[in-house]
């Protein structure tokens, strides 16, 4: 009997029994093996056979019963799934309201394999709300290269900390999904945001072997289990487009990140009391000449008949906001993602629309608006551009936005010191594999523009200036400058300056399909061609699996520390919130 490989995933079970050395195993169990569960929190459960499976021989049993005894009902038996050669039994929107382990067992009468889950409790509810803030990509070399620029550095020492750098609780935060080490931002959000784990390009599901991108196994996310059990507030807001892996991660259910119109009607479905960002197109209906719809819904109209604000630009957000009757707030601010810091207030390229919002408006717009709702709000602030910046190994912009994020934190850092009744956690939900490591002098002598970086004792100090006081560097080409640089990369030209002409662009495809170095750099003086040291199929930097740096306050962030995983982020919430209290009766 052998180990059969899913569409994205290989079967937690099956990999259990080859780490364990034990025998290999037929059937996939979803929820997969060592997941845990918040007591009431909806799910999908599935099991697939290895092929045609006779009804007469299935058995399923969780704890040694029957699995209609403890999930309320029977599961569908599927003598062939579509697209596949194979029998699968399948229940949707089940829950467990007792805590304890579980052992599934299921049996085809020829083979049988095993998943443990835990399904806990929580202690009662310690704070009115929880605000998640998930800087995209964003690295230790980030925050360093961030607090160098913001605040300034002299013999060794900071002239101050970020934002970021000043709470009191820090933990690591390991990002691996079900079918990788790496992960990309759809499948570690929504480990976050469900408390299970996924798989690349997946949203609130685990990947099953079907084609189909929408009838995977969901899990329920703590926005939605928030609005159905506790009538709170739900908040998403980001710099990217709403219907981008992260804030997919709030509502969305689906193996393929990039289903961008069926994202957006599963986002609004939810009906988040805030939803802003970028992506308009695919808001608005395909009369529209802007639209990337294939049908004739209006969302814009839509949030409008619903009781929604509807805002398009900056002021009319903060006077949307301001307005004691606002109660629900959208925006729409750009057709794709919104420009970054370095373009929209320093270099101010003809590209960059006018009158967006900034980051750190946007969280203070939100967190106005969800406070008028008594029973508390979860709010979801993306910080984007980090990531979408170090991709395109423009490191300047990135660290630029990365500054963006901090000035984030400290609206929301003022929102709950103030109030105290609130836990906030800011958290990457991968890293690149950039690291900062050391100077570009270009005083340095010669043309050679590799001979100008400074390593160790001659990388020195950068000389940034910032004449204002506003924590943003004035220029970003100053004389000298720091080098940042990623360890995995395509073909591109190394120029060794920051790109003030717009954002870069490091590849371009060839007529084979393949990504090769963008010859538009190399008239830059002094500018290198550097081979790339990844698959020719990839256009731009990648994501790293290293560890990310968790930190946090308020009530609950008290369980951080140390290491955790991405999953137990969403049982800090969980339990801050006493998503899983039950009194006991008396």
């Amino acid at each position: 009997m052998t180990c059969r490989t899913p569409r994205t995933l290989l079967a937690a079970a099956c990999s259990l029994g080859i780490l364990a050395g034990g025998p290999a195993v037929a059937q996939t169990i979803y929820p997969v093996d060592r997941a845990d569960v918040l007591i009431g929190q909806k799910f999908d459960f599935k099991v697939e056979f290895p092929g045609i499976a006779d009804p007469a021989k299935v058995k399923v049993t969780i704890n040694g019963k029957d699995h209609a005894a403890v999930l309320g009902k029977a599961a569908r038996f599927i003598e062939r799934e579509s697209g596949v050669d194979a029998s699968a039994l399948l229940l949707r929107d089940v829950a467990i309201e007792r805590p304890g382990t579980y052992t599934v067992t299921a049996t085809d009468g020829t083979s049988s394999s095993s998943v443990t889950w835990t399904v806990y409790a929580t202690g009662p509810r310690k704070v009115k709300n929880v605000v998640l803030m998930i800087g995209d990509g964003m690295g230790i070399a980030h925050r360093t290269a961030a607090r160098i620029m913001s605040k300034g550095i002299k013999e060794g020492k900071y002239h101050g900390k970020l934002a970021i750098d000043d709470m009191p609780r820090m933990a690591l935060i390991g990002t691996s999904g079900v079918d990788a080490i790496v992960t990309d931002s759809a499948n570690s959000a929504s480990a976050y945001t469900s408390g299970h784990k996924s798989s690349n390009n997946a949203v609130g599901v685990y990947v099953d072997r079907t084609p189909d991108h929408f009838d995977d196994p969901r899990v329920e996310y703590i926005g939605e289990f928030v609005k159905r059990r506790k009538n709170m507030a739900v908040g998403v807001v980001t710099n990217a487009e709403i219907y981008d892996a992260t804030p997919a991660a709030m509502g969305a259910h689906t193996a393929k990140r990039t289903e961008n119109q069926a994202i957006v009607d599963m986002l609004y479905a939810l009906k988040p009391e805030v939803m802003m960002g970028g992506g308009s197109p695919y808001f608005l209906p395909q009369s529209n000449p802007l639209s990337k719809r294939t049908d004739d819904r209006d969302y814009v109209a839509q949030a409008a008949a619903d009781g929604y604000r509807v805002t398009r630009t900056a002021q009319e957000m903060m006077a949307a906001a301001h307005d004691p009757r606002t109660r629900k707030l959208f925006g729409l601010y750009n057709t794709r993602f919104l420009d970054g810091y370095l373009d929209r207030e320093i270099l101010k390229p003809s590209y960059v629309l006018p009158n967006q919002p900034d980051l750190p408006d946007m969280a203070r717009a939100a967190l106005e608006v969800l406070s008028r709702h008594p029973n508390g709000f979860v709010l979801m602030i993306e910080s984007a551009l980090t990531d979408k910046y170090t991709h395109q190994l423009d490191t300047e912009r990135a660290v630029y936005d990365t500054i963006m994020l901090d000035k984030t934190a400290e609206v929301v850092k003022e929102f709950a010191t103030r109030r105290g009744d609130t836990l906030v956690i800011i958290t990457p939900d991968h890293t690149h594999s950039i690291s900062l490591v050391g100077t570009v002098n270009d005083d340095a002598p010669g043309p050679d523009m590799r001979e100008k970086v400074g390593v160790y004792q001659h990388a020195g100090f950068p000389n940034y200036v910032d004449a204002n006081g506003d924590g943003y560097p004035d220029r970003p080409d100053v004389s000298r400058r720091l080098f940042m640089t990623l360890g995995i990369y395509p073909d591109h030209y190394e120029t060794w300056r920051p790109k003030t002409e717009g954002i870069f662009f490091p590849t371009v495809k060839d007529k084979d399909g393949n990504y090769v170095a963008n010859e538009a750099y190399r008239a830059v003086p002094g500018a290198v061609l550097v081979q790339g040291n990844m698959p020719r199929s990839e256009s731009n930097g990648v994501h790293a699996a290293d560890d990310v740096l968790l930190t946090a306050m308020g009530p609950g962030s008290e369980r951080i520390h140390g290491f955790m995983d991405n999953t137990d982020v969403f049982r800090v919430m969980a339990e801050a919130l006493g998503l899983g209290h039950r009194p006991k009766k008396r």
